[in-house]
């Protein structure tokens, strides 16, 4: 071994070793960690026993709830004044002191912003329907905008115990205010520079069945003009002797059935609900399964539907105190459905005092790098551009020059080609060192097939091996030259593979024969299913690999096999890998496989600019004139040898 292959062998252990010691944590953070672990395993063992106390006292609250009867209203009863207490009385026997609230017609409206259409519904006084006005869903027949989920079945209901009753809001009419005035109707629109608040209470009865204008439960809704980030205020006031006075929580169930709004599903994009803790400030999220529930029995700042492109989030500011989140998928009449998302979040709530609030906050918009990392909650960590921080960051770099290209309002086809130029670029000295050392390895040939042809034997193998080394060593060329420009381009092809296929960017951008550059061309569709492959024809796929199959061909041929006679079987290997890229990428994103067939394209280009700068004739002379030159075996090297010797001679031994 000589002294280049050392070194790279060194190279590669330290930043190994460097790599495992800077993300050992220090003395400091293993005790903090150790600190934040048994706080959440206390927290944890003391939210397991009050969920059990809870459960039960619900359970018997609503066992309660729903076994009053509802008394007759004779058929006698005529006069409508008359008939109208009976029904109220029969609302206060369910409801309460919000019987009045319980009836009512549910009336809609919309809010339109420069980037939303939301509609409100008075009953639940709730977010019923939010349109995204920038975004379409995929149909080439019709342009329907993004609605972030079925309306239909949408459920956001506050729950609390009042009087051994559970009072749910979704069953309740809200009283609506546009900036502090009764709102009697109509659609609503943001001007620029403006923004609106949408006041929804719900009040209380007195005694006498009229409304109390001192006990209340507010929604409080504040719509800017271009943000996707809505205010969001839960109030209650003067209720501190309506809800009971022995809880300090109240339960906010959140459901929705998000909708497909994709040509294709991307099954390795993850479409569940992501949350943040408030304790270890970090993102996790649900497996994407077919069905997968959590409990978290521990404070989180945010929950997320997230999909593809679109996410749904609700905010606490002060966190929520529980959450116990699901996905689903379920049976739903709607041709577009996808996925069910819920989540049951308890949030704080003191019963002594008069006036409680909770400040939150939805986000109804797309999944944009730039748009949510600017909220500062780490949104933007459900952006799958990769796991590993490695590829994680190169990613964050490729995110950053994509959108600095994005800028100029070339189309993306463009961005892309000069994307890939750019990162051709960077790996242009690690390509060179890797072609130098096939150039060399390729000029060794004839001696190496000499080597070969004087070892012909099983059981000189090792001398083989030893004299092809020598041979290397001699030459300044090595073994493992090859195998460092690999490993470090290894990891910006991963981190493509990631961001491609997460970039809304690409969402709907046309190039060439393209439509959409975030899902598969297709330039035939067939009239049946090949199995692995699919129903259509993607070109960029096709164009692809065809472009691997004749770089594999090219590399091939400068492969040598002699030092390492595996390497054969690697040559076969490496024909297969394309016919697999065929069938995974032809229902992928056309941008990458557009991507990847540029990097071929381009290292074509760079292989021809490099045999004009390495002529052959040169290396052979450099070749010689390092033969001549007194060639010293380092330590390593010594004791590599002698460890063949031993291996040979236990061979030899073995065999008597």
């Amino acid at each position: 071994m000589n002294k280049s292959s050392l070194i790279g062998f060194i190279l590669i252990a330290a930043i190994l070793f460097g790599w495992m010691w800077w993300m050992q944590p220090s003395k400091e953070q293993l005790a903090e960690q150790q600190r934040i672990q048994d706080s959440i395993r206390m927290a944890r063992q003391e939210a397991a026993i009050l969920d059990s106390i809870r459960l039960a006292e619900e359970q018997a609250a609503k066992a309660a709830a729903d076994t009053l009867p509802l008394a007759a209203i004779p058929e006698t009863i005529t006069d409508p004044d008359a008939l109208a207490q009976v029904q109220y009385q029969q609302s206060r026997d369910k409801f309460g002191v919000f019987a009045s609230a319980s009836n009512g017609e549910e009336q809609e409206w919309t809010v339109e912003n420069n980037l939303q259409r939301i509609t409100f519904s008075n009953k639940g006084g709730y977010i019923k329907k939010v349109e995204l006005k920038k975004f379409y869903d995929y149909d080439p027949k019709d342009s329907v905008q993004v609605v972030s989920f079925d309306p239909e079945t949408a459920v956001f209901d506050l729950s609390f115990f009042s009087n051994n009753r559970i009072i749910n809001t979704s069953q309740l009419y809200f009283q609506p205010m546009v900036n502090g005035e009764p709102f009697q109707g109509g659609n609503l629109t943001v001007g620029t520079g403006e923004t609106l608040n949408i006041a929804m209470r719900v009040y209380a009865d007195t005694p006498e069945g009229m409304r109390d204008e001192n006990q209340y439960l507010e929604y409080t809704y504040v719509i800017p003009d271009n943000n996707y980030m809505l205010g969001f205020n839960l109030k209650t006031v003067g209720l501190n002797g309506v809800i009971a006075n022995n809880v300090n929580y109240m339960n906010l169930d959140w459901k929705v059935d998000l909708l497909q709004h994709e040509k294709d599903v991307d099954r390795f994009i993850n479409t569940t609900v992501y949350y943040r803790s408030m304790i270890e400030k970090d993102v996790d999220r649900l497996n994407d399964r077919k069905h997968k529930e959590e409990t978290i029995n521990s404070s989180i700042n945010w929950v997320s539907f997230k999909e593809r492109f679109f996410c749904n989030v609700l905010v606490a500011e002060n966190g929520f105190n529980s959450a116990k989140i699901g996905v689903d998928t379920e049976q739903s009449s709607n041709p577009k459905y996808f996925k069910t998302m819920s989540a049951a979040l308890e949030i704080p709530y003191n019963p002594n005092a008069e006036i409680n609030e909770f400040p939150m906050s939805f986000y109804f918009g797309p999944n944009h790098f730039k748009t949510l990392k600017s909220y500062d909650l780490k949104l933007q960590r459900q952006i799958d551009v990769g796991n590993f921080f490695l590829i994680r960051w190169i990613n964050y770099g490729v995110i950053y020059v994509f959108n600095w290209l994005g800028s100029y309002g070339w189309n993306y086809g463009i961005v892309i080609l000069i994307l890939t130029i750019l990162i051709k670029i960077l790996l242009f000295p690690i390509a060179f060192k890797s072609y130098k050392s096939t150039a060399i390895s390729r000029v060794l040939k004839p001696e190496m097939e000499e080597i070969a042809a004087k070892y012909p034997k099983e059981e000189d193998a090792m001398k083989k091996q030893q004299a092809i080394m020598n041979l290397q060593r001699q030459a300044g060329a090595s073994p493992t030259s090859g195998c460092i420009p690999m490993l470090l381009q290894f990891p910006i092809l991963i981190a493509v593979f990631r961001f491609f296929p997460s970039s809304i960017e690409l969402r709907q951008q046309s190039f060439l024969w393209a439509e959409d550059l975030s899902t598969y061309d297709s330039i035939l569709d067939l009239p049946f299913n090949i199995p692995f492959y699919g129903d259509h024809v993607s070109l960029f796929c096709l164009l692809m690999t065809i472009t691997t199959f004749i770089y594999t061909y090219v590399n091939n041929k400068q492969m040598d096999t002699t030092a390492n006679p595996q390497m054969k079987g690697m040559k076969i290997m490496m024909y297969i890998m394309p016919i697999m890229f065929l069938g995974i990428f032809n229902s992928y994103s056309a941008g990458l496989s557009y991507y990847y067939m540029l990097a071929n394209i381009i290292t074509f280009i760079q292989m021809f600019v490099f045999r004009k700068m390495i002529k052959e004739d040169k290396v052979r002379a450099t070749i010689e004139e390092n033969k001549r030159k007194p060639q010293k075996k380092s330590r390593f090297q010594q004791r590599l040898e002698a460890a063949q010797k031993a291996q040979q001679q236990q061979l030899r031994n073995a065999k008597r």
